[in-house]
């Protein structure tokens, strides 16, 4: 049946039954790309810096080479997820995880920017297969509300472990070997998966699948792509015809692809889900919490190894606190769900969000310390908002259709990410553009690459005479963070305004609901 607004969304059933150690072995498993996926995440982050100085990319195509990645991905994430409930979700994990693990060696000795952005949008393709296929087959090995909602909350703290893992191993490869070391960690991480997925993992699928529908399929991509793009674009060069083409494009066949998915007796994406305003709560929440993350990583991991001059490790240690009380955090939410209501945790998340870029803003100094508070703060609201979130989106599903509800939660966390890096990176590059001086007697060249970003100052300084370096360098530090300081006070308002929506969407959310019937 349809589910109304009114409808909760989670808690125990005594009308499920519980799982056994089988599925907790599997789920550990399941952790397996979960971590894959989120230390190559973390990784690229901290690796920034020096692809910057090695490949000297342009600002738009060291946007690119993070953004591509998860902008394919998400395109491609409720195809793949109606892919994995019909073939099977284990089958189409197998063929992602080793795709991504081939084209990530390929990644790891690409000779310049543009073919890094071309394997990382390969990385897109086959990490598109990973993630809803994790997500659904938990959601169908737990099927009793409490035993889901923790393994839900052990499923985001992978994605942290991966995060607090990735910067230190990470870390310790860009100080010993070149950048394109941090892809090879893939390969040490899947092989035990694909040795014990056969073994641990039962397949799922959708037991009357609908046809798959190509149409679907190319309109899910075209809505996708043009809409982030032209984001991107306007948020990197302003509005023009062209950008604001790109986004009335894109929404036309979003427009075109909804109508589809009414008609069609098996849609590829139940977009009725979306009429519970629980459930678009919900993905709003998730989508905003995944931009307040990789935003704040965006431009603090720049901060403290081009501006505090930290090493890779040491600034990947700075986070370490942040990242590990973000696991606790969305452990925590899963006790505190059935205590307290789930619209004022993930509020309240998205709250400690707000706070941490606060504190970002007042730390007018960029010392380590307040980084290091104002990552705990983002650790914790990013954990409870996640976990409760994603709760939420899976519950409204039948186990049949897991894989596209998790597609769909899926999609939210890597547009998300997108924007994250789109739009608070090119407004700190923006800002960066506009305060940065260039020292007269610099060649035009020189000029074009440091005005671009922080990493081609420090290139071109590094060629200069002494004092002219010094004055470069030391306008660009300033410039840079000018920018930071811009994009927490829009941060600030962006989460105090997802908090307040959480409030009105989830207030008919409960915490201890009778069994849905679907």
């Amino acid at each position: 049946m349809a589910i109304s607004s009114t409808t909760p969304l989670s808690g125990p059933s005594a009308g499920h039954a519980r799982a056994g150690a089988r599925s907790w072995l599997a789920l550990a498993v399941l952790m397996l790309p979960v971590l894959l996926v989120s230390v190559d995440n973390t990784v690229l982050s901290f690796a920034i810096p020096s692809i910057s100085l090695a490949l000297i990319p342009s600002a738009s195509e060291l946007l690119w080479i993070i953004d591509v990645y998860p902008l394919v991905l998400a395109a491609l994430l409720v195809p793949m997820g109606s892919m994995a409930d019909r073939f099977g979700r284990r089958r189409l994990l197998m063929i992602g995880s080793t795709g991504f693990a081939i084209v990530s060696v390929f990644a790891a000795f690409a000779p310049s920017a543009g073919a890094l952005i071309g394997y990382r949008a390969l990385l897109g393709l086959f990490g598109a297969m990973l993630m809803p296929s994790t997500l659904s087959l938990i959601r169908n090995l737990f099927l009793h509300p409490d035993q889901r909602r923790k393994a839900i909350a052990i499923w985001a703290a992978g994605f942290s472990g991966g995060a607090a893992l990735g910067p230190i191993v990470g870390g310790f490869l860009l100080e010993h070997f070149w950048w394109g070391s941090v892809f090879l960690m893939s390969v040490p991480v899947l092989v035990p998966l694909l040795i014990l997925a056969p073994i641990f993992v039962p397949e799922s699928k959708d037991p009357a699948p609908g046809k798959i529908d190509p149409m679907s399929i190319l309109l899910s991509f075209g809505a996708m792509v043009p809409t982030i793009f032209g984001i991107k674009e306007i948020a990197q060069s302003g509005l023009s015809v062209i950008n604001v083409a790109l986004i009335v494009a894109g929404l036309a066949l979003g427009t075109v692809f909804v109508r589809r998915q009414l008609r069609r007796k098996n849609p590829m994406m139940d977009v009725t889900l979306f009429k519970n305003p629980v459930f678009s709560g919900s993905v709003g929440a998730n989508l905003l919490s995944i931009f307040a993350l990789v935003g704040f990583l965006y431009f603090i991991t720049q901060h403290l190894q081009l501006v505090v001059g930290l090493s890779p490790t040491h600034a990947a240690f700075v986070l370490v606190p942040g990242l590990a009380l973000t696991i606790v955090s969305g452990l925590l939410a899963a006790s505190l769900a059935n205590r307290f209501k789930p619209s004022w945790l993930v509020a309240g998340g998205l709250f400690l969000n707000a706070s941490a870029f606060l504190i970002v803003w007042l730390n007018t100094d960029g010392s380590v310390t307040g980084i290091i508070a104002a990552f705990v703060v983002l650790g914790v609201g990013v954990g409870m908002a996640e976990t409760i979130s994603n709760d939420l989106i899976l519950s409204a599903a039948p186990p049949a259709k897991a894989g596209a509800a998790s597609a769909i939660s899926e999609t939210a966390y890597e547009v998300g990410s997108v924007l994250g890096t789109a739009v608070l990176g090119s407004i700190l590059a923006a800002a960066y553009r506009m305060n940065v001086v260039v020292p007269a007697g610099v060649s035009l060249e020189g000029t074009n690459t440091a005005s671009q970003t922080l990493g081609g100052a420090i290139d071109v300084a590094a060629t200069l005479p002494a004092d002219q370096g010094a004055a470069l360098l030391d306008s660009a530090k300033h410039a840079f963070d000018s920018g930071s300081g811009i994009v927490a006070m829009v941060s600030v308002i962006v989460m105090l305004g997802a908090a307040l929506m959480c409030l009105w969407t989830l207030r008919t959310a409960v915490s201890n609901p009778e069994p849905v019937d679907h």
